[in-house]
């Protein structure tokens, strides 16, 4: 009877598992379909799609090719990894028959697996033995009367005790009192996933959550079935469970786990706080991740700006070099975009290989909040447009950069001359992209006004913002609404993905749209014509690690209004402050300062990048800062590439990244500040002569 129960319990179950897996695979094919018959209708879906390298308009719709790093949902600096850890959970996860067990060797089993192996194992073992049914109906009898007896005195002291435990416990309970073999097993689970870090997708998450559940309901059926078929185990079972918590009342105290690490001054065990923190499959890496993953030097430089902003300063630090370079992303970026392509298409690695010390910057406006007022609202950490980018993040990263480069080149070469005229032991490049060469030009142009040292000697600028007057219509109406009802930004006071929910929804949705590449192709095409038609790979974009579940970059209604400004006017100025009193205040005149008439002032060989397919600063703007700049006296050069926005930072293109480096390499420390060597023999020779 057991047997004939577990084959029919078992038969149904794959059958459900096997009809609501192809159920689920059927709509996301049709949904898939759907996608590419609309695909197909759109009109100009070539030029949109041109930018996603290895994209083809073929009826099989073969997915985009994302970033290097980003092949097959893994990154590439952690493929081998991935495979390996794959490859060892393969081979561990072995499928034996019965005839293998009987020869005394037990393969590992999969947790989905199990349930359906003891149904076979319980049958088995019924089977050998006749069955006795007169004892057994008997039995049955016998039990049911005596539960049902009992069951009201039993029921009593399980309620008792339960409440008990709880009164006891609420006083109490400590995360530390979770039993050792767990918090070994959870940690061990947090060490997997953030080695291998791959992530799933909505879809693939609906497949996984189906057959969990339906292997717990035919399990839970299973052994419930199994009970009534085997009423004395059925007995037995209560008994053990009604003692138990008998036993649990009468011990009084929940026991915690004394802990102790290895190395401690003070070897008094404490008690240990263990992470409970499951994770839900999403790629949360960092760039420091990333850059350690591929066997670079990482440092992580924290620093707070003069009103109060935290700001993250990352470094792939070569210590001893007098060459420097400074990188700064554009809008609704990080410091990710520079190291995204790997170690062969990323400016921050390719500039360490070429000797330099690397910084990366990154601006505010994090969805984390990041502030030395630990309690600030987020309508007043958002109070901020491009003005405190320009003149309060750029300075204090670049100062930092400075107190750093000092000091350890007077540590590791105490031989270089020293500085006069505020001359510099090292020289400092930046490199920018969008809004970070709006930002760096703003912060070149105040520091002159200042009369203070702005320490760069060379800009490479790509797309740089700060022009934006053509633009589509869509732009124009953004312009409009941003301009005309600024009281929004007292209701959004920033555009980013609210709560942690719909951020680790939004990472799985970009999963999707690589495991769906008609899907992908539809948004790659919607997105570019939001964005007049610009080929950027921006289903690729969706997919980086810094839009995750804890934190992301957001834009302050106030950047957005002020970009609307710059728009409107038709000239690079300050934020407007909306009235004369404000901007007087501000910056002792009526009006913003215009940027563009000082540009005079900029002292430095400045490189402008532009890029022929992008369609949001489009070439003509760029060329706009160029004519400016070559009015005003300023040594300036200009070139163009067949580039759309985001390509500058996430390209698989070498030219672009040559171009940038042979840029740098024009900016030589000076050479004044080389070693003297004729002082280093004499001082040596002064260290070895005998004194007196």
């Amino acid at each position: 009877m057991q047997r004939v129960v577990d084959n029919a319990l078992a038969v149904t179950k794959e059958s459900v598992k096997t009809f609501t897996y192809e159920w689920v695979n059927n709509i996301v094919r049709v949904i898939n379909e759907v996608s590419a018959l609309l695909l197909a209708l759109l009109p100009g879906k070539a030029n949109m799609l041109e930018g996603v390298q290895g994209w083809e308009l073929r009826p099989t719709f073969r997915g985009p090719r994302f970033p290097r790093w980003m092949e097959n949902g893994v990154s590439s600096f952690n493929q081998f990894i991935h495979e390996l850890a794959v490859d060892s959970d393969v081979s561990s996860v072995e499928y034996s028959s019965g005839e293998e067990d009987s020869d005394g060797y037990e393969s590992p089993e999969s947790p989905l697996s199990q349930s359906s192996r003891a149904s076979r194992v319980s049958a088995t073992n019924h089977g050998r033995h006749p069955t006795h049914w007169m004892q057994h109906i008997w039995l049955w009898i016998v039990v049911s009367v005596k539960f049902l007896l009992g069951a009201p005195f039993h029921l009593f002291k399980l309620a008792y005790s339960g409440v008990s435990k709880a009164l006891s416990t609420s006083t109490k309970q400590d995360p530390s009192q979770v039993p050792s073999h767990k918090r070994v097993q959870s940690h061990k689970d947090q060490i997997i996933h953030r080695t291998t870090d791959r992530r799933r997708g909505l879809i693939e998450d609906l497949h996984v959550g189906i057959e969990i559940s339906i292997e717990a309901v035919f399990d839970f059926v299973h052994k419930a079935v199994h009970l009534l078929l085997s009423p004395s185990e059925m007995y037995e079972k209560l008994t053990k469970l009604f003692s138990s918590c008998k036993n649990d009342h009468d011990s009084g105290e929940d026991t915690s786990i004394s802990t102790t690490t290895l190395g401690d001054i003070d070897p008094t065990p404490t008690e240990g706080n263990a992470s409970s923190r499951q994770p839900l499959n999403t790629d949360g890496r960092t760039c420091q991740d990333v850059i350690t993953e591929f066997g670079y030097p990482y440092e992580a430089i924290h620093l707070v700006t003069a009103d109060g902003y935290v700001l993250l300063l990352e470094r792939i630090p070569r210590r001893d070099a007098r060459k420097a370079v400074y990188l700064q992303h554009g809008i609704l970026d990080s410091s990710m975009g520079w190291v995204s392509n790997g170690v062969v298409g990323s400016p921050a690695f390719a500039a360490y290989d070429k000797g330099y010390d690397v910084f990366l910057g990154n601006f505010r406006g994090l969805v984390s909040r990041e502030h030395r007022n630990k309690n600030i609202s987020s309508r007043q950490y958002w109070q901020y447009s491009i003005n405190e980018h320009g003149t309060q993040d750029i300075p204090a990263m670049i100062e930092k950069i400075h107190e750093v480069k000092t000091a350890e080149l007077k540590l590791s070469k105490p031989d270089i001359e020293e500085e006069a005229n505020d001359d510099q032991a090292y020289k400092l490049c930046a490199v920018c992209h969008s809004l970070g060469g709006a930002a760096i030009l703003m912060y070149v142009v105040t520091c002159r006004l200042a009369q203070k040292p702005h320490r760069l000697s060379r800009l490479v600028l790509l797309s740089p913002a700060g022009f934006h007057h053509e633009s589509n219509l869509i732009f124009k109406v953004v312009e409009n609404v941003v301009l005309m009802v600024p009281s929004l930004s007292r209701i959004f006071p920033a555009f980013y993905i609210p709560t942690r929910f719909f951020r680790m929804l939004f990472n799985k949705l970009a999963r999707d749209l690589q495991n769906l590449p008609a899907v992908g192709g539809l948004v790659q095409t919607l997105m570019g014509y939001v964005v007049d038609g610009d080929s950027s790979n921006w289903v690729g974009v969706l997919g980086l690690p810094h839009y995750n579940m804890n934190d992301m970059p957001g834009i302050s209604f106030n950047v957005a209004i002020h970009l609307a400004q710059i728009k409107r006017t038709k000239r690079f100025r300050m934020f407007d402050y909306g009235s004369a009193d404000a901007n007087m205040a501000v910056y002792g005149s009526p009006e913003p300062l215009d940027l563009g008439e000082h540009y005079g002032l900029i002292d430095i060989p400045v490189d402008l990048v532009a890029g022929q397919k992008d369609h949001i600063i489009r070439p003509s703007m760029v060329k706009r800062h160029y004519k400016l700049m070559k009015d005003a006296g300023v040594n300036v050069s200009y070139i163009e590439f067949e580039y759309a926005h985001l390509d500058f930072t996430f390209s698989h293109d070498e030219e672009l990244l040559s171009y940038v480096m042979s840029r740098l390499l024009l900016s030589e420390p000076n050479p004044k500040h080389q070693v003297n060597k004729k002082a280093l023999r004499l001082r040596r020779k002064q260290q070895l002569s005998p004194s007196g």
